[in-house]
């Protein structure tokens, strides 16, 4: 399942305060102690997700609805999606947007103005484009240096190939409640200094929330992105959090509520192409209304 986006409005988006007497537990112990806990609430937490079914896991499909936000916190509509995942960095999500409120991406990153219809984005590692009523175009390029930023603090890839990278530090946090839940929470950073806190319930060993903290390698500046999964569903043999919330600083980015996911069912090998899109735009758009959007596309440069 894709932890990067899913999941239900939890009241609480707290951030990463322990109990003082687990915290002074966690502090005393030795590095090296430190880090085998941290790995053994980890192990728990894969194999809660499915064990080597989970790690084995390439592909996902999954739809549902994703619950937008202006920001100033207001909801502003539900958009109808189907996103579709070849883990590490290649996605495309195709939804329905009423208005110029953006895609799935475009609310997690909070940049990418749309017109409503039909849109369709595609990320494939270091290329992207756009599918909306007017054809096919490049993704600029700040949207994809987004893209692969968040594949870098997607949790699925996290724990599906980052763990074992050179470089990688781990610490237990000590224990927790995360919405009247006990939780252990676990403490990764990485080479370039990004920091990710794992919330796993004890009861089931699944995670019920993640932080990932960055800073600006100009300004300094501090981001926080807290995610909470609930809902869990056996599907197939891997579990998926079939609600899940994200804020950034405090202010809510999303909710989405997925219906079903699928894994590993073998996309068309040209499916995360540009290629596969003008593919789509062909089939969804007649030659009319093709002409008539590639008018306006002309015109709208030119006035530019």
């Amino acid at each position: 399942m894709r932890f990067a986006v899913g999941v239900m409005a939890l009241a609480s988006c707290v951030g990463a305060s322990v109990p003082r007497a687990s915290a002074q537990v966690a502090e005393t112990m030795m590095p090296e102690q430190s880090a085998a806990k941290a790995k053994q609430v980890l192990n728990q937490l894969i194999d809660a997700m499915g064990g080597q079914a989970y790690l084995n896991t390439r592909e996902t499909d999954c739809t549902g609805r994703l619950a937008q936000f202006e920001h100033n916190g207001d909801l502003s509509g539900y958009t109808n999606f189907r996103d579709y995942w070849h883990l590490p960095d290649k996605n495309r999500t195709e939804y329905e947007v009423k208005g110029a409120k953006g895609g799935l991406l475009g609310v997690l990153i909070g940049q990418i103005p749309f017109k409503g219809g039909t849109i369709i984005e595609m990320y494939n590692g270091d290329e992207g484009w756009t599918m909306d009523k007017s054809g096919v175009s490049e993704q600029p390029a700040t949207n994809v240096t987004d893209f692969k930023e968040q594949t870098k603090r997607d949790m699925d890839n996290v724990l599906r190939f980052r763990l074992k990278e050179e470089g990688m530090l781990f610490r237990y946090g000590g224990q927790d409640l995360v919405d009247m839940k006990p939780v252990e929470w676990v403490e990764l950073v990485d080479r370039e200094d990004r920091t990710f806190r794992l919330a796993v319930l004890q009861s089931s060993h699944l995670l019920a929330r993640s932080v990932v903290i960055t800073r600006d390698e100009t300004t300094r500046e501090r981001t926080e992105e807290v995610t909470a999964y609930g809902n869990y569903h056996l599907q197939g043999s891997v579990m998926a959090p079939l609600q899940v919330e994200r804020k950034r600083d405090g202010r809510r980015l999303f909710q989405a509520f997925f219906d079903t996911c699928s894994f590993d069912q073998h996309f068309p090998a040209d499916f995360f192409t540009k290629a596969s899109l003008e593919k789509k735009y062909e089939e969804s758009f007649s030659k009319k209304d093709r002409e008539k959007a590639a008018k306006q596309k002309e015109k709208e440069e030119r006035n530019n």
